[in-house]
């Protein structure tokens, strides 16, 4: 067990002491180790004052010895499932342990199943990691692959006795799934455009994402332990990585643990973060608990803008919950972005609630201390001070669909995913083109895939093959199927209330229908997005439309969120059922139609004319008028 800050304080930190990978034979068992109240690592223990509360999972963590038991123990079990201090570990080694509430026999109690996922940073996946994919989700899973909305791969369906060689078959592949989900830092997002050499800011976010993703790791082993028993995998990470993870010169560090940065407690929940470049916000920066944007000046990288505090979970009827977009801290050098991502994750660490899982987001601990507070403790941590923010050109969010040259003589291709499920003909075209041309593969925010080092002379025949699978054209996507996306949600995902990813496309098609009706161009753009429950799996609190679970077949909905994803949408409505979709919005498509500007996109309008505008227009609606009525197309 690390030793917290002794009574000397800061002091007693100063002296840099490297944190070296301790052997297994000698890590200190949780069990038998001192007791850790969550305080910060650069204050001193007070004596005598009475421990915290703190949630269950602080125990289960504790007592684990760093991630490792009770999992070891319960999956060399003979029962279908694990226990629950046992599944939370599995959170933190890539997963969830899941029901399917389709397949319950009756008597049978659960149907239990696992899901894994992976981390890629950047969303790259080299060629050989996608091809084990693909065969995974054929031997092991349910048959199809999910694409997920922070640019991972999700495999659903495994059953327990498959698990251990899902596992090692990934990480065996070039793969890896630590970290993907626990309360600990996720999948690191970053703009994941394949310009070779033509716009380097977007080599440098992807870089980026994939070196904070190894500054943030788990050091401890036990992620080997557990799947590999005990076997290490060579990884290779850069040596200022290394330089700032073990850099204790401003008391962030455990001294003497396995885990420098976390500790044996870990963080207080989820930790999220995403680099983009400046005027593509693909990804959602704004919603991450660390938001980055490469910062260019005269052609020249020179450091990156940080934002913090971003989030989007939030839970029905409890207003202390709430999403919420990133609060700027400032500038940093480029030689300074790991040190300034630390000392964010560390204050985070120090002085997120432990007691209260839906108080112990960043973003709460942002809100109750006001950013000032904040960015002065994250400064302390450190050792510099944030510049003003430099300034950024406009943001869109493009969606990389289509043909696209990459700047060195090849193409990439962007194919467009339905709410990023693989399956059937279109997940065997894609695997056929993939394998004959070894292609590398990005995975992108909005759940789709780019197909990258395409020789021009390969196109005819991707083109073909694609076609042949049912893989539609991105010229022939509907505008709002091109950007919508939603969750898993039913029948698997046990917070979800109601359906998304299975329900999403047969309202898209509604909701065009009716703006059709009421004279809408065929090809007017509306940002929708869908999730089972509030918490925001799907970004849908940033949608122009936004569709959020509240009961069976039931949404909340959330209007006025913006095109270029840096506008909070807003709650609009409740408890409106699936099948009133079309009574529902046809009075607010009609009065959009009839009051918008030139060019003006509906979440836009929104935010002009107010609620209170559009809720009239809705209770005074008496249908189309007669002309408008005759003009609109036969249903």
């Amino acid at each position: 067990m690390a030793s917290m800050a002794s009574a000397g304080g800061i002091q007693a930190f100063v002296g840099f002491k490297p944190v070296t990978g301790a052997r297994r034979s000698n890590r200190v068992r949780a069990s038998v180790a001192r007791r850790q109240a969550p305080v910060a690592v650069a204050t001193p223990q007070k004596t005598g004052k009475e421990e915290p509360k703190r949630s269950k999972v602080e125990i289960i963590k504790e007592n684990s010895d760093f991630l490792r038991h009770p999992l070891i123990e319960q999956l060399a079990t003979d029962d279908t499932f694990i226990s629950e201090d046992a599944a939370q570990l599995y959170k933190f080694h890539g997963g969830y342990q899941q029901d399917d509430r389709e397949k319950r026999s009756f008597g049978a109690g659960k149907f239990y199943q696992f899901m894994m996922r992976t981390k890629q940073p950047a969303g790259t996946v080299p060629n050989k990691l996608y091809l084990i994919m693909d065969d995974l989700a054929d031997s092991h899973g349910n048959g199809t692959l999910r694409l997920t909305t922070r640019q991972t791969y999700q495999l659903h369906g495994i059953l327990k006795t498959d698990l251990k060689a899902t596992f090692q078959a990934v990480i065996k592949n070039m793969g890896s799934t630590l970290g993907a989900c626990g309360d600990i830092n996720r999948n690191v997002m970053a703009a994941p455009a394949p310009y070779n050499g033509i716009k380097p800011e977007y080599a440098i976010a992807q870089e980026l994402a994939k070196d904070i993703g190894d500054l943030l790791a788990p050091q401890s082993g036990a992620y080997y332990d557990v799947w590999l028993d005990g076997e290490q995998i060579l990884t290779v990470e850069k040596p200022e990585v290394v330089e700032c993870r073990n850099d204790n010169r401003f008391g962030t560090n455990y001294v003497d643990s396995p885990e420098p940065i976390y500790g044996n407690l870990f963080l207080p929940r989820k930790f999220k973060i995403g680099v983009t470049v400046p005027g593509d916000n693909h990804i959602d920066f704004l919603t991450n608990d660390i938001g980055i944007c490469v910062v260019m000046k005269d052609g020249a990288h020179v450091g990156y803008n940080i934002y913090a505090g971003g989030g989007m979970g939030r839970s029905h009827r409890n207003n202390d919950t709430f999403a919420r977009l990133a609060t700027p801290l400032g500038f940093v050098d480029k030689a300074d972005i790991f040190y300034a991502v630390k000392a964010i994750a560390v204050a985070q660490r120090d002085y997120g609630r432990r007691d209260d899982r839906k108080q112990s987001r960043l973003k709460y601990l942002i809100e109750s201390w006001g950013v000032e507070k904040f960015k002065k403790v994250v400064e302390q941590y450190m050792g510099k001070t944030f510049s003003p923010l430099a300034e950024l050109p406009p943001f869109t969010m493009p969606t990389y669909h289509g043909w696209n040259e990459q700047g060195d003589g090849k193409l990439w291709y962007g194919v467009h995913v339905v709410n990023g499920r693989l399956r059937g003909d279109a997940k065997k075209a894609l695997r056929a083109v993939i394998e004959r041309y070894e292609l590398p593969v990005r995975l992108t925010a909005n759940q789709d895939l780019l197909l990258t080092d395409i020789d021009p002379a390969w196109k005819a025949d991707i083109v073909a093959t694609l076609n042949s699978g049912g893989v539609t054209d991105p010229a022939d996507l509907d505008t709002i199927d091109s950007l919508s996306i939603a969750c898993p949600a039913l029948p698997l995902c046990g917070l979800a209330i109601t359906e998304a990813e299975r329900g999403l496309p047969d309202v898209n098609k509604r909701l065009r229908a009716t703006m059709v009706k009421v004279g809408l161009p065929v090809d007017e753009s509306v940002l929708v997005r869908m999730t089972g429950c509030p918490n925001g799996c799907a970004r849908p609190y940033m949608a122009e439309l936004g569709f959020v679970g509240d009961g069976p077949s039931s949404y909340q909905i959330w209007l006025g969120g913006t095109s270029n994803l840096l506008t909070l949408a807003r709650p609009f409505a409740d408890k409106v059922k699936e099948s009133d979709v079309e009574t529902f919005f046809e009075p607010v498509f009609y009065a959009f139609k009839t009051g918008r500007n030139a060019d003006e996109r509906f979440g836009d309008w929104v935010n002009r004319v107010g609620f209170d505008v559009i809720k009239t227009a809705q209770a005074e609606y008496k249908g189309l008028p007669v002309a408008a009525a005759a003009a609109a197309p036969a249903a």
